[in-house]
C-alpha cells in the first residue's frame, strides 16, 4: 500500500491559477503551474509563497501553454525548482512565448507604475522579469503525444491530444497501477482549426475542468455576426477591436475572417493584428502543422490579407487612421497588452464597437464590459464607455457541460474520486449535480489549499 498525497495549489473556486501537486513514495510531480488572473483577492495569491517547498518538486507536467496553467513557472524556478517542465512541443513552444511575453508586460507595468505612481507599492516590482522567465525555458523537454512515457518504476505518464489550443493534452498519470486524468481545459468537437478531441477510457481519479459546467454554448451564427458589425463599423466609419487570446482564439478569427472575405460576405476592410505574442503563435501553427486543420498554402494565403503589427509606433498609428477598420489586439479579457491603448483613446467614441470573444473570468474588464460598466479604469484613470458591447459566446475553446459530459462518457468504470475544478462556483455546483444525475457519480469541489491522503 502506498499514501499519495494530493494538494490542490489552484484553479479550486476559481477558474484560474492551475496547480496540483502529488507527493507519491518514488516522486513528487506538480501538474500544471499557473497564474491566478481576475480577481484582485485572486491575483494576490500569485505573491504568496507557496504552502509546499519548491526545491521537492521532482517534475513539472504541463497540460498545455495557456498563462493560467503555466504562468506560475519563472516563480517556481526562483522558489527553487530545478527539476525537468515536461510538455509536448507545441506547448513548450507556447509557454516559452507566453511567459517571455508576460515577463515584459510585467517588466513594462511596473516600469509605468513606478514613473506614474499609480501603484500602492513603492517600488512597484514586476511578478517575475524576462531574465527570470529565460532562466525557466532551460528546464524544458518536450515529449511526443500518445506514448507513455516512465518518470521512476512505478509512475508513467502519457500526453493525449485534447483540442483546445494548439499542443494541448490532458494527462493519464498511472501511480502504482492506478489511473489519475487531469482534462487540463477540454475542447470542442467541431472546432475550426483543430481536431477533435481524444477522451479517457479508465479514470480512478479524475481532475475534470468545470469552466462552463453550467452552461451550453448558444447556436450562434459566428459569420452572421461578424459580418454584421464589420458593416456597421462600414456604415458608421469606427472601429470595431476585438480584444483577443493570442493562442487560438486569434487565428480562429483570423481564419474565420479570411473565409468571409473569400466568400465575398464582408468586404476588403483593413484589418490589423496587434498582438505581438499573437504573432509568434502564428509561427508555431507553422512549425507544427500535424496539430492543426490548415493547410499551409492556406496559411500563406491568410496572412496576406491581415496587417501586422510590430511595433508600438505602428500601434498609435493604427489608432489614428482614420479609415473605418477592424484591430485584433491582445488581450482576451482585456487584463493587459496592447488592446488597452486602443481602449483608452476609442472606448468613449460611440463609433467603436468592441467584441468579446470569450470567456471573461470574475475581475477582468471584459467581465466589467459585459455586465454594462458606466466606465473602465486604464493605466490607473477612469474612461467613459461609449463604446458599443458585443459577444460571442460561440468561439470558446472550451466545451461546454454536453462537451464535457461526452468527454467523460467513454471512461468505463466509476472513479474512486471526481474532482470538479477550474471553475466558479456556480458553474462547479451546477456540474456537480449534473454528473451526479447523469452517471451517478459523486464529485468533489477541492478547495484552494486543500490537501488530500489517497492510499494507492
Amino acid at each position: 500500500m502506498n499514501n499519495v498525497r494530493i494538494h490542490f495549489l489552484g484553479a479550486c473556486g476559481t477558474v484560474t491559477g492551475s496547480k496540483f501537486y502529488l507527493e507519491t513514495p518514488e516522486l513528487n510531480i506538480m501538474v500544471d503551474c499557473g497564474m491566478f488572473q481576475g480577481l484582485k483577492e485572486l491575483r494576490e495569491n500569485n505573491w504568496k509563497p507557496l504552502p509546499i517547498n519548491a526545491a521537492n518538486v521532482d517534475v513539472v507536467l504541463l497540460t498545455h501553454g495557456h498563462l493560467d496553467h503555466t504562468g506560475y513557472l519563472p516563480r517556481l524556478v526562483k522558489e527553487g525548482f530545478s527539476g525537468k517542465i515536461l510538455g509536448t512541443a507545441p506547448t513548450l513552444n507556447i509557454t516559452e512565448i507566453i511567459l517571455l511575453d508576460s515577463a515584459k508586460i510585467q517588466e513594462e507595468q511596473a516600469k509605468k507604475a513606478n514613473e506614474e505612481g499609480f501603484s500602492k507599492h513603492s517600488p512597484a516590482l514586476p511578478f517575475y522579469s524576462v531574465e527570470e522567465a529565460k532562466n525557466t525555458l532551460r528546464l524544458f523537454e518536450s515529449c511526443p503525444k500518445s506514448e507513455w512515457i516512465s518518470l521512476s518504476d512505478h509512475i508513467r505518464f502519457k500526453f493525449r491530444f485534447n483540442g483546445h489550443i494548439i499542443g494541448a493534452t490532458f494527462i493519464e498519470l498511472e501511480i502504482f497501477e492506478k489511473t489519475f486524468v487531469f482534462s487540463g481545459d477540454v475542447g470542442r468537437v467541431h472546432d475550426l482549426l483543430l481536431d477533435t478531441p481524444e477522451r479517457p477510457e479508465w479514470a480512478d481519479y479524475l481532475f475534470l475542468e468545470s469552466t462552463y459546467g453550467n452552461k451550453l454554448h448558444p447556436q450562434e451564427d459566428v459569420t452572421e455576426i461578424l459580418s454584421t458589425l464589420v458593416q456597421k463599423t462600414i456604415h458608421e466609419r469606427g472601429t470595431l477591436i476585438i480584444p483577443s487570446f493570442a493562442v487560438e482564439r486569434l487565428q480562429s478569427l483570423m481564419y474565420t475572417l479570411w473565409l468571409l472575405f473569400k466568400k465575398n460576405k464582408i468586404p476588403n476592410i483593413p484589418i490589423f493584428i496587434d498582438s505581438p505574442m499573437g504573432n509568434n503563435v502564428l509561427s508555431v501553427f507553422e512549425r507544427f502543422p500535424d496539430w492543426h486543420k490548415l493547410s499551409l498554402d492556406e496559411y500563406h494565403a491568410m496572412l496576406q490579407h491581415f496587417t501586422i503589427i510590430t511595433s508600438y509606433a505602428d500601434t498609435w498609428k493604427t489608432i489614428d487612421d482614420p479609415r473605418p477598420k477592424i484591430v485584433i489586439a491582445g488581450s482576451g479579457m482585456v487584463t493587459g497588452g496592447r488592446v488597452l491603448t486602443y481602449l483608452k483613446q476609442l472606448i468613449d467614441v460611440p463609433t467603436t464597437n468592441v467584441l468579446l470573444v470569450g470567456y471573461q473570468a470574475e475581475g477582468t474588464r471584459g467581465r466589467q464590459l459585459l455586465e454594462g460598466c458606466h466606465e473602465v479604469k486604464l493605466f490607473g484613470k477612469y474612461y467613459p464607455v461609449k463604446a458599443k458591447i458585443h459577444l460571442i459566446e460561440s468561439l470558446s475553446a472550451h466545451a461546454d457541460q454536453n462537451g464535457l459530459l461526452h468527454w467523460v462518457d467513454t471512461i468505463k468504470n466509476v472513479p474512486e474520486a471526481v474532482f470538479l475544478i477550474h471553475g466558479e462556483p456556480t458553474a462547479l455546483d451546477a456540474f456537480r449535480v449534473k454528473i451526479k444525475d447523469v452517471k451517478g457519480w459523486n464529485c468533489q469541489i477541492p478547495k484552494l489549499n486543500q490537501t488530500l491522503e489517497i492510499v494507492v
